[in-house]
């Protein structure tokens, strides 16, 4: 890591730890966020799935660490949402890796229908493979569970319309809270995605662990929005995006489409400004002046002719004159 890059990651981390260790007024870990998470603890042994969405983006550090401490018969797939946001080919590689460990995985874009109906697909062949297997209920329970602001209410809501219009089923849509600041999702709530058999997804609350000790992962939460830009200031944040785009192969792409739309602009530049020197020196040659008036012009008679000639050699004159001080 650059010296630059680690004093900005050094501060950044430092910030966040410093409101984790006041515990104030900005602290993420409120009493009501610690109240739901024991409410999530308590529903994920009773649900049938558990879909831990994460940022594609930060596919790692957006990783639900609280469902450690959960029952781990659940059944549990990992779904990296915001692939619209994400570089695909490295989305394809995670998906790879976590397959490799031994999760299910999917990659979606909850604002992509087509993609939100392959998910639908997706997680009703799961639950068809759950019935074979001898499930017996009737209704089958899918619990959204997540860092703040990886996208879980948007999945949920798209899920929700996909779903039910799939399904022809008549009936006002629910809307779970959508918003780009973390933390706006308070309670739980159930939404119908499928029929036959009967689907429910819960949406929760975000939750984010009491402390984050490690700096650079609270650079990237901060950075994709799962803690507040507040805590630890826009403008050092603004430095970190510009300090891991200047690092990027995409950056490079568009460093050299500049210099080479900067060598264009140059050369456009010189030739407008020969054109304006030529043409500043057109206007001050005053016999081409004198020349265009003359043949352009009326025809001038032998007077006129002679007072224009006198005008104009006086003002070149004058011109001279000035010029040699």
């Amino acid at each position: 890591m650059k010296p630059l890059m680690h004093s900005l990651v050094q501060k950044l981390g430092n910030a966040v730890k410093e409101v984790a260790r006041n515990k104030g007024s900005s602290w993420w870990y409120t009493p009501h966020v610690a109240a739901a998470s024991h409410a999530i603890a308590e529903r994920i042994p009773l649900v049938d799935f558990v879909l831990e969405v994460r940022d594609a983006r930060i596919p790692l550090s957006s990783k639900y660490k609280l469902l450690k401490k959960c029952s781990s018969s659940a059944r549990r797939i990992i779904v990296l949402n915001k692939t619209d946001l994400a570089n695909r080919s490295k989305v394809k590689k995670w998906m790879h890796y976590f397959e490799e460990q031994g999760n299910v995985a999917f990659g979606v874009n909850s604002h992509n229908k087509d993609n939100i109906k392959e998910f639908l697909n997706f997680l009703q062949a799961r639950v068809r493979e759950l019935i074979n297997s001898g499930h017996s209920s009737r209704t089958i329970t899918l619990m959204l569970v997540g860092i703040p602001n990886v996208g879980k209410s948007a999945l949920a809501n798209s899920l929700h319309q996909v779903g039910r219009i799939s399904a022809a089923e008549k009936g006002k849509l629910k809307h779970a809270t959508v918003s780009p600041q973390p933390g706006e999702t308070k309670n739980i709530s159930s939404l119908k995605i499928a029929s036959h058999p009967n689907i429910y997804v819960l949406d929760t609350p975000g939750i984010l662990p009491p402390d984050i000790p490690d700096a650079e992962l609270c650079c990237k939460l901060a950075l994709t929005g799962a803690i507040q830009d507040c805590l630890v200031g826009e403008i050092e944040l603004a430095q970190y995006f510009l300090a891991i785009l200047n690092q990027s192969d995409e950056y490079k792409k568009w460093a050299k489409l500049c210099a080479i739309e900067k060598d264009m602009v140059a050369a456009t530049n010189d030739g407008f400004d020969l054109e304006k020197t030529q043409k500043s020196q057109h206007l001050t040659d005053h016999t081409q002046v004198y020349y265009q008036f003359y043949s352009r012009a009326a025809p001038l008679n032998t007077t006129e002719k002679a007072t224009f000639d006198r005008s104009h050699t006086g003002f070149h004159r004058k011109q001279c004159s000035e010029n040699s001080l």
